[in-house]
């Protein structure tokens, strides 16, 4: 038995405004957006790419009831997607401009690849680099 893909799932306070930024900021496309009551989403998907991460609104659910936000535990996060991208400084540019908070700022590591990680609005932790791990490196 092989897995086929991976797609990270994330839940936001205001995931309304989480799609739009991530759209607005690093060009995400909208696939799937379920609205709810009050407001929420109880899912969507946002593909940049070949890559798809699912976001929802925070919620007292089966699943909602397993997941925290930065916000309640200081500001950090228990997971992070890693997003191979072939422009890294691009996406390092966009953070800034559009106030995302660098917490790692961009730099060349010494396993090969360049990438940063910054916070977005609502504190939720991404990591944008070059580094592809299923690359051969000499």
């Amino acid at each position: 038995m092989e897995a086929k893909s991976i797609h990270p799932t994330m839940k936001y306070k205001d995931a309304h405004s989480a799609i739009e930024w991530l759209c607005d900021t690093w060009g995400f496309e909208k696939h799937l957006v379920v609205d709810g009551p009050d407001e929420t989403v109880v899912h969507s998907q946002l593909k940049l790419g070949e890559v798809m991460v699912m976001i929802g609104s925070l919620n007292e659910g089966e699943y909602g009831k397993l997941i925290v936000q930065p916000s309640d535990i200081n500001g950090r996060e228990t997971q992070a997607p890693y997003i191979v991208v072939d422009d890294p400084d691009w996406f390092y540019t966009k953070a800034k401009d559009k106030g995302a908070k660098i917490l790692i700022d961009i730099k060349d590591e010494d396993y090969g690849g360049r990438g940063f990680t910054c916070a977005d609005p609502q504190g939720h932790i991404w990591n944008f680099g070059s580094y592809d791990p299923w690359e051969k490196t000499e």
